[in-house]
């Protein structure tokens, strides 16, 4: 999607940065500007300013600043279209699109009118799961026997989902509505006999919120041990558990103003720790840690910390978690691994050993550094060569998944230590001499001692020669620098991404897909956008353009500048032509004003 920026300078006069800023910040009048404690770090003097005249916010004391627009997306964690669009509907506006047709737009109102519907049904059972919840002496007492109070389970909207099969058929006046199946609420069995029942019974009930705070879908509970013991709405329009984070909504704060997020494997563990004083704390939901629940992470915070359980299962969690965040491991972040006693979760530890004593632990969690040269020595009797061998196998398996940086580096030194060998001899056996990019694509690798996957080719083995794709030197160094510093395409008007995006393949299809990229989580690194990139003949031609860059050339968002400066004028000229070609002399007019422009 392609919003022209007249429509985001439209939108941005409309909006007063103030009235935004002030849904999540007290400010107070300070001669021409409103201050207040800044939400991005803890402090207690303000040092958060917000200018009504330049429509601007800007704090003295992180140094984050910024329009309407941005500040959503660093409070909210929303993606920059997702921001557009909550913003547009708010003034009653719709988001155009350079290049949807009218069958596109309607199908798109359509979509959010049904998102608009779901939303207001779970909305609805969430309000009757917490009302039944006070007429529950059995879930009620469950509670207290965890150590939660009133008001923690009125702040997480905890609920009560009665043993009935048809509870919902007295909150719903239309319990045979197919929008209820969707939302995950109720079950439709087809038969024969055909039957309608409640999806969650006899469970307290935990509703998940979005970033926005709006009930996504609910993770529901037993009492007892029966199985299974927890059981989530199943994924749908709203919600898609391998993207949400438990909690993220009523930890948001927190998380910014203690520096860090605390990433647990329950529901009840977020729970629990809120009650103790951790309101910074998250949960996964009932799946493995995935590459969307970090890099959501990392929109509201620097520093992660993910907590296990000390048994095997809560090792082999912590493993997966190691492979899924590494791509996401840069110079400015932090990523810790807590490991709790086998016979305690987060929740049990804090009942049984204290708030202190867990705040221990998490200060003692161990560095990503560490763990992953732990987790590849694990199997691997390191007072032997073979043993040694085999660790580097499965150190390099790991250490090609950082990004590039002072962190990679310094743990290519580590790992040739416990090898006995000198980077220089790792570099030349792992192929890395006198290649700019030494990270191959990321691999999926089990670290608990299965042979790792055959390397890809080295770039001294695989000869650019051999490349199969048509030779554009200026979209290919464009691409190159979009693909490693993906931040330079958010500084460029709608005109420029289209330009781009219309390039002959295979550049202007990977073009659209880093578009597509950006506007749904932002900018990201080169090993991030590789492990997401599935369409195998793009992921090549995009490894080998940036495999190519040489070491001593950085990406410029001037330099792309340059190249556009180029382009533009042949590029309008060719737009224009075909709008007179269709007729269309309203699109003329406007590409004539943007020709002129640009051959200035």
């Amino acid at each position: 999607m392609a919003i022209p920026q007249l429509f985001i300078q439209d939108l941005l006069e409309r909006t007063d940065v103030v009235e935004v800023v002030g849904r999540y910040v007290q400010l107070k009048k300070a001669g021409a500007n409103f201050v207040g404690l800044c939400p991005f770090h803890a402090e207690k003097t303000p040092s958060f300013s917000v200018s009504q005249s330049k429509q601007f916010y800007h704090c003295f004391g992180c140094g984050k600043s910024g329009n309407a627009i941005g500040f959503l997306m660093e409070m909210t964690g929303a993606g920059f279209l997702e921001v557009v669009q909550g913003l547009a509907q708010q003034y009653g506006l719709e988001v155009p699109d350079d290049r949807r047709g009218p069958a596109e737009r309607e199908q798109e109102a359509r979509a959010r009118e049904a998102r608009a519907r779901l939303a207001a049904l779970l909305a609805q059972a969430s309000a009757a799961y917490s009302k039944l919840l006070r007429s529950s002496r059995a879930a009620i007492g469950y509670l207290k026997r965890r150590g939660l109070s009133g008001a923690i389970a009125r702040d997480f909207g905890l609920g009560w989902a009665p043993d009935g099969w048809q509870t919902l058929a007295e909150v719903f006046s239309d319990y045979e509505s197919p929008l209820l199946v969707e939302a995950g609420l109720v079950i439709a069995q087809e038969g024969p006999p055909a039957r309608r029942y409640d999806r969650f019974r006899q469970r307290v009930m935990f509703p998940i919120r979005g970033i926005r705070g709006d009930v996504i879908g609910f993770g529901g509970r037993v009492l007892d041990d029966s199985k299974p013991k927890y059981l989530n709405s199943s994924d749908g329009t709203l919600f898609h558990k391998g993207r949400e984070l438990y909690g993220l909504f009523e930890a948001r704060r927190a998380v910014r103003e203690r520096g860090y997020a605390l990433v647990t494997e329950g529901y009840m563990d977020v729970v629990a720790l809120a009650q103790s004083g951790f309101l910074n704390a998250v949960a996964t939901l009932g799946t493995a840690c995935t590459p969307e629940h970090v890099q959501k992470l990392f929109r509201f915070t620097d520093q992660i910390v993910f907590s296990f359980d000390g048994d095997a299962a809560g090792r082999a969690a912590a493993h997966k978690a190691l492979n899924v965040a590494l791509p996401y491991a840069e110079d400015t972040r932090t990523l810790k691994f807590l490991f709790l006693p086998p016979e305690h979760d987060p929740d049990s530890f804090v009942r049984s050993q204290g708030v202190a004593a867990f705040q221990e632990q998490v200060d003692r969690a161990i560095p990503l550094s560490r763990f992953l040269i732990d987790a590849a020595a694990e199997q691997c009797a390191m007072d032997t060569a073979e043993g040694r061998s085999h660790f580097a196998a499965k150190a390099r398996e790991l250490w090609q998944r950082l990004p590039d940086g002072a962190l990679g580096r310094q743990l290519l030194g580590d790992i040739a230590t416990r090898v006995q060998l000198d980077v220089q001899e790792l570099e030349r056996l792992w192929g890395l001499s006198g290649t700019a990019d030494r990270r191959l694509a990321p691999a999926s690798v089990d670290v608990r001692g299965a042979a790792p996957a055959p390397a890809r080719p080295t770039p001294s083995v695989r000869a650019s020669s051999a490349r199969s794709y048509p030779s554009d030197r200026t979209a290919a160094r464009a691409l190159q620098i979009v693909l490693t510093a993906s931040e330079s395409w958010l500084a460029l008007s709608s005109t420029d991404h289209q330009l781009l995006c219309d390039m002959p393949t295979p550049y202007g299809p990977l073009f659209a897909w880093v578009e597509r990229q950006l506007q749904e989580s932002g900018p990201q690194t080169w090993p991030v956008f590789r492990s997401r990139l599935t369409d195998q003949a793009l992921a090549e031609v995009a490894e080998d353009l940036v495999r190519r860059i040489p070491a001593e050339i950085k990406p410029e968002a001037s330099e792309l500048e340059s190249i556009l400066r180029a382009q533009r004028p042949s590029y309008l000229k060719k737009r224009m032509n075909a709008a007179l070609a269709e007729g269309n002399l309203g699109l003329y007019r406007v590409l004539l004003a943007d020709y002129t422009a640009a051959k200035k």
